[in-house]
């Protein structure tokens, strides 16, 4: 990067969008975004956020009605703006049937940022793929990385999660630090509690619980659908 530090970089995704209105309805997209981060400032060291660790061979599962969501994620790595990038597998089931299989890439910077680098998605159908709609990768035909989890969150804070114009453009801000959260793996406190939203669907969004040393355990929708964490597979 140039004179700008992946710090630097951070205070600006904070600062996106503050007076675009309310996040409900979807704000318009920031033209200047456009973080510049530095391949340098990754040691490629593990992920290990406490709000959001990623260790290879962990499993986590969630579940919403009848269906089941399985959080791989593995040791395998991809290479992406010179930053090397933990591979997450991540596959929807309804009804034992896949209906979404998704590699996400996550990369922590050395001061405890975890980015998004992009996604593979694939939805499916009776077995085939019907879309990739969603897909994206920083570097490529101008999307650019985003924030999954602040080294320091604090209260307020408003970040691109991801950012692929017209195909990708989430979208959170921190609204709790002492949420809690009861899902059938566990009651939790002290909770990072983030609103999530995007203008590609104006009034459609998320409230997602973060637990220490746990990481997600539950994805509460506008529509009031729970996808809440039911077990996970240590390595």
């Amino acid at each position: 990067m140039n004179i700008l530090r992946c710090s630097l970089a951070l205070s600006a995704l904070v600062l996106i969008g503050a007076c675009n209105g309310s996040s409900s309805l979807g704000p318009p997209t920031d033209p200047n975004y456009d973080p510049m981060i530095d391949a340098a400032d990754f040691d490629g060291g593990p992920i290990d956020n406490p709000y959001y660790s990623l260790i290879p061979g962990t499993t986590f599962h969630l579940q919403s009605g009848s269906e089941t969501n399985d959080v791989i994620v593995t040791f395998q790595t991809k290479q992406i703006l010179g930053i090397t990038a933990t591979v997450v597998h991540d596959q929807v089931f309804a009804d034992g049937e896949l209906t979404e299989d998704t590699f996400d890439w996550f990369a922590q910077d050395n001061e405890g940022n975890i980015w998004y680098l992009g996604e593979d998605s694939r939805e499916l159908e009776n077995g085939e793929v019907v879309s990739t709609e969603g897909s994206w990768e920083a570097g490529v035909d101008g999307a650019k990385p985003g924030i999954i989890m602040q080294a320091d969150p604090q209260v307020g804070q408003r970040y691109y999660e991801e950012f692929y114009l017209g195909h990708a453009e989430d979208e959170a801000i921190i609204v709790s630090l002492n949420a809690s959260a009861v899902v059938p793996f566990g009651e939790f406190a002290g909770c990072l509690e983030t609103n999530e939203f995007t203008r590609l669907e104006p009034g459609v969004g998320e409230h997602k619980f973060y637990c220490p040393g746990i990481g997600l355990v539950l994805e509460e929708a506008s529509s009031g659908d729970r996808n809440e964490l039911i077990g996970i597979d240590a390595p």
